[in-house]
């Protein structure tokens, strides 16, 4: 059985950090200790792409985490209108490179749309051997 948690974050900066603490205290709490730090790092770039370009004025996104076996989903959805764009940053950019980034460590990425927005995931592989094992009546 998958195990599944999510929270939901205000357009604020402060959102950012605290989505990244969210999905690593849940992934020590069910027992991934692999990939922490590319999950922070998706974590981040996705929470990122939904605050600057996704969410309206007085408006949340929501982080989703799902654990299945050896796969991890993170799921990042808001109600923004259009779809990511991955982009050729220059190299003087500041920007432009976080779904790039996204797309080298997971090892799946999409967008799923919504009547109201969007969906932007990635599913990252994690080492079998430190995935958690869950006992049915846990």
């Amino acid at each position: 059985m998958p195990l599944s948690r999510q929270r939901r974050f205000p357009r604020a900066r402060r959102s950012v950090p605290a989505a990244r603490t969210f999905a690593l205290e849940t992934l020590t709490e069910w027992g991934y200790r692999d990939r922490h730090d590319d999950v922070r790092l998706c974590v981040s770039e996705l929470a990122t792409n939904a605050l600057l370009h996704g969410v309206p004025p007085g408006r949340e996104f929501s982080l989703a985490l799902t654990g299945d076996g050896p796969l991890l989903r993170v799921e990042v959805r808001d109600s923004g209108v259009g779809s990511p764009q991955v982009k050729d940053a220059q190299v003087d950019d500041c920007g432009g490179r976080g779904l790039h980034l996204v797309m080298a460590l997971a090892d799946d990425f999409g967008v799923t749309p919504h009547h109201l927005g969007k969906t932007v995931w990635a599913v990252i592989k994690m080492n079998p051997a430190d995935t958690p094992r869950v006992q049915l009546g846990e």
